[in-house]
């Protein structure tokens, strides 16, 4: 399995962006965003998720001639695939970007409230499926929710936010908001992908254990 630094990785990367799975930079570092690319590839095409170019992998990376595309085919919209537990950016009816992501896990959870440990916060962990927009954002560093640290938030239904995170595992983790790399975060802010009032399509079903 392949997840060492230079040339052949570099190779990776430029392949990777060329299908549309978002990582900082082709310099051959096999890093944070190369590893969460490739886990997004592994997930889109339903491979192991090892985050490693192991054999199936780099055999696909070199035959796939197709851009990953969402469900969308019209509109400018960020998809949650719960399915396949990503994040597509759809921008005029083609995908621009998949990263990788997870979403709640849909166990019942109870856990002291980080904010008032007097209180006690219990909940189904999910990520709600349907058609809902931006409603709020908090656009500096990391902030204090009732269940942990959050970065960067952009709200789309109450409480549920895509925000960056330090543990994006290869199923669903979260008690439901949809977790992506903190570098993942700063772009999707730096480009502006996921502006007030854009639409924020979520579908499908968790992976089963």
């Amino acid at each position: 399995m392949n997840t060492s630094d230079g040339v052949e990785t570099a190779r990776v990367q430029e392949r990777l962006l060329e299908l549309g799975f978002w990582l900082q930079r082709s310099d051959g570092d096999y890093g944070l965003t190369t590893t969460q690319a490739v886990m997004a590839f592994q997930k889109y095409h339903g491979l192991a998720t090892s985050a490693s170019v192991d054999e199936a992998t780099a055999a696909l990376l070199s035959a796939e001639g197709t851009r990953a595309t969402g469900l969308a085919d019209a509109g400018t919209l960020v998809e949650i695939d719960k399915s396949r537990q990503l994040v597509i950016i759809v921008q005029d009816g083609l995908a621009a970007w998949v990263l990788n992501g997870s979403t709640g896990s849909e166990i019942p959870y109870e856990a002291v409230n980080d904010k008032d440990p007097t209180k006690i916060e219990r909940g189904d962990a999910v990520t709600p499926v349907g058609l809902y927009h931006t409603e709020r954002e908090r656009p500096d560093g990391w902030w204090a929710g009732d269940l942990g640290e959050i970065y960067r938030p952009k709200y789309f239904v109450g409480g549920i936010a895509v925000h960056g995170s330090n543990s994006i595992p290869n199923y669903p983790a979260s008690h439901g908001c949809v977790r992506v790399s903190v570098p993942a975060m700063d772009f999707i802010w730096e480009s502006d992908l996921m502006p007030l009032g854009i639409n924020v399509w979520v579908h499908g079903e968790i992976p089963s254990a």
